[in-house]
Parts: C-alpha cells; sequence; structure tokens
C-alpha cells in the first residue's frame, strides 16, 4: 500500500489529524496505546495494535494503520473512524482488514447496510442509479453512528448489504461492548452535504482511499459480472452509475485527514462468519 503523507481536511470540523507526525511513537513505548490490562512484553490476543506496532512516520503497513487507527481512542470511550473514497478503491477490503488486525477492540459497520431496498429505489425512480448518493439512507447511518458512540454497555446490529440478493440486510455485524473502534466506510462519508456532514462530525478521523482508475474501473466490473451481469452490461453499469458517483466523491478528498492507496500492500484475509475477509465483489 503506497499512503501519502497525512494531510489536515481544508474544510469540515476537524482541524488537525490525531494520530501523524514526528510525536508518534510505537505502541510498545507509548502505554496509552497499549489496551488496559495487556501485557507490552506479550503476544496480542485482545483488542488493539500489537506491542512494538509502528505509527505513521515510521513503518507504513497494516499494522502501522491499525495502530493509528487505535490512537482515535485515547481518552474516550468508543471512537469511530471513517473510510471514505471513490467505488472500487479498496475500502472495505481496507476496513475488514484493519478490524481483522485489531480483534476483539474493534468492530465493521458498512454504509452499504444503509442502500435503500429496491422497492424504495423503483419507487424513488432511481434502480438505474443504485448506489448513487441518494440511493442511501444517510439519517439511518447517521443514527446508528449516534448510537454505537451512546452507547457502549450493549450489543448493537449493524446491516449490510447482500450481493446475492441484491438487497440490505439486517443484523449482519455486530458492534459488541468489548469494541472501542469502529471502522466505517463508504463513498460518502467526507461528502459536504446534506446528512452526510452530520456523518462526518461524529467520525474521529476520516481517511480517503483511493486506486489507480485502471484498477478501480477493472475491480467494478469484476463486481458487476459476480452480480450477474454479462461484460457489456457490466462495463455500461461502471460508465453511467460508478464513474459519476466517484467523481462525486472525488470533490471531498481535501476534506480527509490523510490519503491512502491501496495498491501495494496485500489485505486479503481468510473469511470468516462475521464477513470480514477479502472478497473482489466488494471491493
Amino acid at each position: 500500500m503506497e499512503i501519502d503523507d497525512p494531510r489536515t481536511p481544508t474544510t469540515g470540523p476537524h482541524t488537525t489529524p490525531t494520530a501523524s507526525g514526528p510525536q508518534a511513537t510505537s505502541a510498545a513505548s507509548d502505554p496509552q496505546t497499549t489496551p488496559a490490562g495487556a501485557d507490552p512484553q506479550a503476544t496480542p490476543t485482545g483488542p488493539g495494535p500489537g506491542p512494538g506496532t509502528e505509527f505513521a512516520g515510521s513503518a507504513l503497513t497494516l499494522a502501522g494503520l491499525a495502530a493509528d487507527a487505535w490512537s482515535l481512542t485515547e481518552d474516550t470511550p468508543r471512537a469511530v473512524l471513517g473510510l471514505a473514497g471513490p467505488p472500487g478503491a479498496g475500502k472495505s477490503t481496507l476496513a475488514r482488514a484493519l478490524v481483522a488486525h485489531l480483534g476483539e477492540g474493534a468492530a465493521y459497520l458498512p454504509l452499504d447496510g444503509f442502500h435503500l431496498s429496491n422497492a424504495q429505489l423503483e419507487r424513488l425512480g432511481l434502480t438505474a442509479r443504485k448506489g448513487s448518493e441518494p440511493s442511501f439512507d444517510v439519517w439511518g447511518y447517521v443514527d446508528l453512528l449516534r448510537r454505537v458512540l451512546d452507547e457502549t454497555v450493549r450489543d448493537i446490529y449493524v446491516p449490510d448489504y447482500d450481493r446475492t440478493l441484491h438487497e440490505p440486510v439486517a443484523a449482519r455485524h455486530l458492534v459488541p461492548p468489548a469494541a472501542r473502534l469502529v471502522v466505517t466506510e463508504g463513498n460518502y462519508l467526507a461528502c459536504d452535504l446534506p446528512g452526510w456532514r452530520d456523518a462526518y462530525v461524529l467520525m474521529g478521523e476520516c481517511w480517503y482511499v483511493e486506486a489507480p482508475g485502471g484498477v478501480r474501473q477493472e475491480r467494478l466490473v469484476q463486481r458487476q459480472l459476480a452480480g450477474g451481469r454479462d461484460e457489456a452490461q457490466a462495463r455500461d453499469w461502471v460508465a453511467t452509475n460508478d464513474d459519476p458517483n466517484g467523481q462525486l466523491v472525488e470533490k471531498s478528498r481535501d476534506r480527509c485527514h490523510r490519503i491512502l492507496s491501496t495498491t501495494g500492500l496485500p489485505l486479503g484475509l481468510p473469511p470468516g462468519p462475521s464477513g470480514i475477509g477479502m472478497d473482489p465483489s466488494r471491493f
């Protein structure tokens, strides 16, 4: 994974990155980065990054990104990290890799669970624009983000999108009380638009995930082929739907704290019962 320097957003409520720069240290040397009760010399088995994990500014690896993400939980019972970026950039793959790396102290909350149902899309005349900004229940998403920050003592169930049913499904994921970091991802998280602004202010940081255009195009075509479209239909969907969505999302790039590229770092993980793992149709 190639990673640019952390950026301070030029707009929006956030003013400084919280986990980057020359003051960052390794998790082994900073007791605040080790979950309470953990042995700093032991192999990690619970929540949080393991000892010796390096922060941004040293080794820019999955472990380093996970440590940076975990640092958002300092001085707060639970924090939310947002991953924004255009379709096909690798947001969900990175989010699931971070959660898997951090273990039981982290949970996954995909925006995809807030797709409107096919019935609602038909009612609104949005069937051909499924995945576009107005085709999501942004206020439902905002309410769930508020819940995960406010309700830290009970299980919170999280919806997802099923690419076999082509519909959102309830309660596929779980934010348990032990989760101190919630990683959420979706195209529009940093957009300066109604609803999305409300979601953005609930995030400790929002990182922008991108990939070269040609890489994204092939990922998106593969996603549509896996969903049942033929080659021509897949490429037409990408050109008429995913590409315009990506153009909108790119306008939000400067509102994000750091810019990440998903090329160069293998993030493949064995799929588990929670659905966290590598799945080409979910890039």
